[in-house]
């Protein structure tokens, strides 16, 4: 009896799902931002930028590091294949930046407000997307491990392609979402507000919901697989 009690239990610890690893981000004392502008393949460590105008510069392949960025304007900035690592973003705002191919790790993205910003190709890891709104996020073809999106409004957000592990939704939006071509190890939805999804519900193997999310989505999975849902007498 006690052989098949540990079973068990060892049965229902396998239905769980690893959570993801949040960073721990202890930023040192901060130099103030000089100014200058981004430059391509700039060196940025241990600065602290408020409220800095970014709109339309180019820092393709520059490198963040224990860094604080505040209120800083990012329009059309050209950030493809940058690296931001143990650094805090806030209250962040811009359309059509570009992350292409960037490097995030140990990162925490909180109250942004985006538009269209490019992170395809882009690795994340150890990562809090924690309030804000972004709108047409494209993270197709993205890596992202021990991510999670917390309190956030997604529109439209495009992971076409991309791979999903130890990534967690909690009180989090999703509308829209494309999900077409994932790869999902560990993907936790069950606490997301409101799950939308316009293009990959059959590749949500990997992925856990809850039992009230499985009913609201029923329509879909159903739509899915060709099934029609027709009342007797109709």
């Amino acid at each position: 009896m006690a052989s098949r009690a540990v079973k068990q239990a060892g049965a229902k610890k396998k239905v769980g799902v690893k959570g993801a690893r949040r960073p721990e981000v202890r930023l040192p004392p901060l130099v103030p931002y000089g100014g200058g502008g981004l430059e391509p393949d700039g060196d940025y460590d241990g600065l602290e930028f408020s409220a800095v105008d970014f709109v339309g510069q180019d820092g393709a392949g520059a490198r963040f590091m224990d860094c604080a960025l505040t209120g800083c304007a990012l329009d059309e900035t050209r950030l493809h294949h940058a690296r931001v690592l143990d650094s805090v973003l806030t209250g962040i705002r811009g359309v059509g930046t570009d992350f292409a191919s960037a490097t995030f790790r140990d990162v925490e993205l909180v109250d942004a407000r985006l538009g269209g910003v490019q992170v395809h190709g882009a690795v994340l890891e150890r990562v809090v997307v924690r309030g804000g709104k972004i709108d047409y996020l494209n993270l197709r073809e993205a890596r992202l491990r021990d991510v999670v999106f917390e309190g956030c409004v997604l529109v439209e957000p495009d992971f076409a392609g991309a791979r999903l592990e130890r990534v967690e939704f909690v009180d989090c939006v999703l509308k829209g979402a494309d999900f077409s071509g994932v790869s999902l190890t560990d993907v936790d939805l069950r606490r997301a507000a409101e799950l939308d999804f316009v293009r990959g519900v059959d590749r949500l193997a990997g992925a856990v919901i809850s039992p009230g999310q499985l009913v609201e989505l029923a329509g879909v999975f159903a739509a899915e697989m060709g099934v029609r849902v027709v009342g007797l007498g109709e």
